[in-house]
């Protein structure tokens, strides 16, 4: 299964890319799999499981840790963001 994952402000800046192309492994069919596959990828990455307020976003919809990954999808990955 192939998504496109985007990742947005600090995590950008975190990971070093705003976004890519990936080869998921069978099993990771869930955000929280997906986060938990991407932070097993070593230091920097371990971003995307310490941070307590991380959103996420599939197709651009607000998704929660059990929300389903598929083939194709778009998956964004951001901090919560303030307005002033």
């Amino acid at each position: 299964m192939t998504i496109k994952l985007l990742y947005f402000a600090s995590l950008r800046e975190a990971v070093g890319t705003s976004g890519e192309e990936i080869v998921l492994p069978n099993g990771v069919s869930d955000v929280a799999a997906l986060q938990a596959f991407l932070a097993a990828r070593g230091t920097v990455w371990e971003v995307l499981t310490r941070s307590r307020n991380l959103r996420a976003a599939v197709n651009q919809r607000m998704a929660g840790p059990q929300s389903g990954v598929a083939d194709g999808d778009e998956v964004a990955f951001f901090p919560p963001v303030t307005g002033g």
